[in-house]
């Protein structure tokens, strides 16, 4: 799979939690709480949009690599682009 697919699942996840960012500018090294105010609960509806889009169990281990575009997309890489 490739990366634009991966930032897809990732911007659509994020669109699901946050609607009003839609057509905001996403810095893709900048963390989701810095750039768009995103609290906790807002962070784990994320990750709970992006188990329900692609299948993946996300351990609580991993969410330090889910808080921005650019590491959520890495992440998914190695985890689905076998």
């Amino acid at each position: 799979m490739a990366a634009e697919h991966f930032s897809e699942l990732v911007t659509n996840a994020l669109y699901e939690v946050a609607p009003d960012l839609k057509g905001e500018p996403l810095n893709p090294a900048e963390k989701f709480n810095v750039q768009f105010e995103f609290d906790s609960m807002d962070f784990l509806n994320f990750v709970a949009s992006l188990h329900r889009s692609t299948g993946l169990d996300l351990p609580e281990k991993d969410y330090p690599r889910l808080t921005s575009l650019e590491s959520a997309v890495a992440y998914l890489g190695e985890k689905l682009g076998r």
